[in-house]
């Protein structure tokens, strides 16, 4: 009776939650635990400079052998008006959670750009963005495998790097050991002060 009302409350939908929990879990876990390494470029409300400054940087990295990563932090340095980032080559932040940015769009961008490409010009209310994201964590659907973009000697490639927080048999046994540590100790604790 009880699955007859849920089916109706949600659906054939509803039912797959049901079905297979462990997997809603796993996603939004992943969701929770995605990360990003991004970089980027305040300029001032001109899609065209945008674009030429883009160019500009693909110029340095194609035609002299410079790291995209090296080209992105000197363009930033030097043309970027975000006073908060650009003395650090427009970094943003390592791994950091989506939700960091103050910028709605560019941290959605964080999450929806290839990885290793000069992405832009994407407008916010500051002004237009040019976007460099150098690793990203717990986005399969997007990335696959190769998650982090790295130097090998003078070819940058995608490897595989280092997924966050995947919950797996192991993780839910630690989780399942604390909480068991914590009723036991809990318990003693509350025997002791009852004395």
């Amino acid at each position: 009776m009880l699955l007859l009302t849920l089916l109706c409350l949600h659906g054939a939908q509803g039912f797959s939650e049901i079905k297979n929990p462990l997997d809603r879990i796993q996603k939004d876990y992943l969701a929770l635990t995605r990360r990003v390494t991004a970089r980027h470029i305040l300029l001032p409300p001109s899609a065209d400079l945008a674009l030429a400054l883009k160019q500009k940087i693909r110029n340095r990295v194609n035609e002299d052998g410079v790291y995209v990563i090296d080209a992105f932090e000197a363009a930033a340095k030097k043309f970027s008006r975000d006073e908060t980032t650009n003395f650090r080559g427009g970094l943003i932040g390592e791994l950091v959670p989506q939700g960091y940015c103050r910028s709605v769009e560019l941290d959605q961008a964080c999450f929806s750009v290839r990885l290793g490409e000069i992405e832009g010009p994407l407008e916010s209310d500051y002004g237009f963005h040019l976007i460099l994201v150098s690793e990203r964590t717990n986005c399969p659907k997007l990335d696959g495998s190769k998650t982090k973009l790295v130097r090998d000697g003078k070819v940058t490639r995608l490897v595989e790097g280092e997924q966050i927080g995947r919950p797996d048999a192991k993780y839910f046994s630690q989780v399942l050991a604390f909480l068991a540590y914590a009723f036991l100790f809990g318990g003693i604790l509350a025997e002791i002060l009852a004395r």
